[in-house]
């Protein structure tokens, strides 16, 4: 064999070596980047019955569905899909025979307020709706906080929200239901909730990290809220808007003002594994653009941030 053959030939093991590594390298390297997960809440299609909702969120890349309500029932344990075992059991198989999993149930509950008999009335919704996530399946249950009421001290109303997600994580401590306080209403600073959810620290209980409303009242800059949040943080809320004259318009993602970009690339960066859940209010302004448009298009607008 003359040296030219010996050199061709090593040439041809060498690239053919490396032509096989290929498929075994490639798949190595993007082991390690989870899949974003997608949900929409409920909030978007106030007029949609539960089937219309599972289709929607079957044919458009979903993976999940948060509940706030169905049609005009928002007092999920007494609308007709979850009023029953048998609605409830019916209602859980259509979603996951389309590989959707039930993800959040939103209820009203708030936990700001001093009078014995408005708090026990909130507490008691916020516990059957945990009974109701449990049967569903569901990981999580939102409180909000919500107000910081002018004629009661800001450290009672912190102490009041705090014991009552500690009370909910206790009621909650034998099924597989997390209760996550919503930052919302008056409780939006990263300061007061890093000191509610302080004093609140229970296996049961996390945070929704709604990152336009947030943003949209504090201005505080997403890598900070993160950073004093992110132990705490379990779910997100998504949605965009442009802010004039003091009210906000909402736009479909990546066409308002929300520092969307920012805030995702935190998360993605700590390997967040849980839902980017679309928040669209159609329920509270119906003048915005209808589900029929917005719900099927938010998966592909978000692919801009991964």
């Amino acid at each position: 064999m003359n040296q030219s053959t010996s050199l061709s030939r090593r040439g041809f093991l060498m690239a053919a070596s490396a032509g096989l590594a290929l498929p075994f390298v490639r798949p190595f390297h993007f082991q390690g980047k989870a899949k974003p997960l997608f949900s929409f809440s409920t909030l978007a299609c106030p007029k949609w019955d539960w089937a219309t909702i599972v289709k929607y969120a079957a044919d458009n890349g979903y993976k999940g569905i948060e509940i706030r309500g169905v049609l005009d029932c928002m007092d999920l344990p007494k609308c007709e899909d979850f009023n029953s075992p048998a609605n409830i059991a019916r209602s859980r198989a259509m979603a996951e025979e389309k590989g959707l999993r039930i993800v959040d149930l939103g209820s009203s509950a708030s936990l700001h307020m001093a009078d014995p008999a408005v708090r026990a009335k909130n507490l008691d919704e916020a516990k059957r709706f945990i009974d109701l996530a449990q049967q569903l399946n569901c990981p999580f249950v939102r409180v909000f906080p919500n107000d910081l009421p002018k004629d009661q001290e800001v450290e009672k109303t912190i102490e009041l929200i705090s014991s009552g997600l500690l009370e909910l994580g206790e009621y909650a401590k034998k099924t597989s239901v997390t209760v996550l306080l919503e930052s919302h209403g008056d409780v939006t600073g990263k300061d007061i909730l890093a000191k509610v959810m302080g004093r609140a620290e229970h296996k049961h209980v996390g945070l929704i990290w709604d990152i336009f409303n947030m943003w949209s009242v504090t201005k505080e800059p997403p890598a900070e809220v993160y950073r004093t949040l992110k132990k705490y943080i379990r779910h997100t809320h998504i949605k965009d808007g442009i802010l004039e004259g003091g009210k906000i318009r909402y736009t479909q993602v990546g066409k308002g003002e929300g520092p969307l970009r920012e805030a995702i690339s935190v998360l993605v960066k700590d390997n967040y594994k849980g839902y980017y859940s679309f928040e669209w209010e159609k329920k509270w302004h119906p003048e915005i653009e209808d589900p029929e448009i917005v719900i099927p298009a938010f998966p592909g607008l978000m692919q801009q941030y991964f």
